[in-house]
Formats: structure tokens, sequence, C-alpha cells
């Protein structure tokens, strides 16, 4: 069976804020490329990344039904070290979809603090949902 979680994936996580006058551009929590690499059979390894950072990821991945990741993205950015953890599942295909793309959903968790863009801390705890498609 191929891996299909190998490949490169667009992804993008956004804050779980239920006001729906929240612009949504207000509810990024991050966005960069996926690489994950060919592994054995129930690891999973590769980076995530964007402008100016990027972790190192290992996790492992199950089959089933649904497909399921979990990784834990780790590096050293601006100086400090990130630590975010992921998990995720593999959108099943739609046997009458029109050009559907692989997908992957799910959460991550900032679960280290680290300084922010802004000159403050983005602190741990922090969850977000996130999404990528595969390039």
């Amino acid at each position: 069976m191929n891996n299909p979680f190998v490949g490169q994936w667009a992804y993008r996580s956004l804050l779980n804020d239920p006001n729906l006058n929240t612009a949504v551009n207000d509810l990024e929590f991050g966005q960069g490329v996926i690489d994950i690499h060919e592994d054995a059979m129930q690891i999973l390894s590769g980076t995530i990344g964007g402008d100016g950072w990027s972790l190192k990821l290992q996790g492992s991945r199950e089959y089933g039904s649904p497909m399921r990741v979990r990784f834990q993205g780790v590096g050293v950015v601006g100086g400090e070290q990130w630590i975010y953890d992921y998990e995720g599942y593999l959108v099943a295909h739609w046997p009458n979809g029109v050009q559907q793309i692989p997908a992957l959903v799910g959460s991550v968790i900032r679960t280290i603090p680290h300084a922010s863009s802004n000159g403050g801390i983005s602190p741990a705890g922090v969850v977000a949902s996130f999404y990528a498609v595969k390039l």
C-alpha cells in the first residue's frame, strides 16, 4: 500500500473562535508547507515551515477509517525553541467528488510558549484547527 501522507501539503490553521462576526483574516494561526517523507510503516517524519520558520516533524500514522496522523514539530526559530503538536485525519474520497484534492483536517496545539511577532508572548496551550491540501 502506498503511503497517502507522503508529499507536500499546503497548510493553514485557524483559531477556534465561535464568533461568526470575527473576520476570517483575524482567525489565522499559521500557514506554511508540510513535507512528509517516506518512512517505515507507522512512522511519520518530515518538516513544516513557512517564511522565517521551520520545524522538524516526528510522529506516527495509522491506517483505518479515517486514516490518522499524530506528530510533533520541533525547531529553533529566532533563537528560541518552538514545539507544536498535531493530530489529523485524511478526508475520505467522495465517490462523486469532482476534482477532489487529498486533504488533512485536524487540530494543533502550541506546546510551549515563544515570542510573538508583535513583541509579546505566544502562550502555550492555544489550540487551533488546521487543514492541509496536497500540492
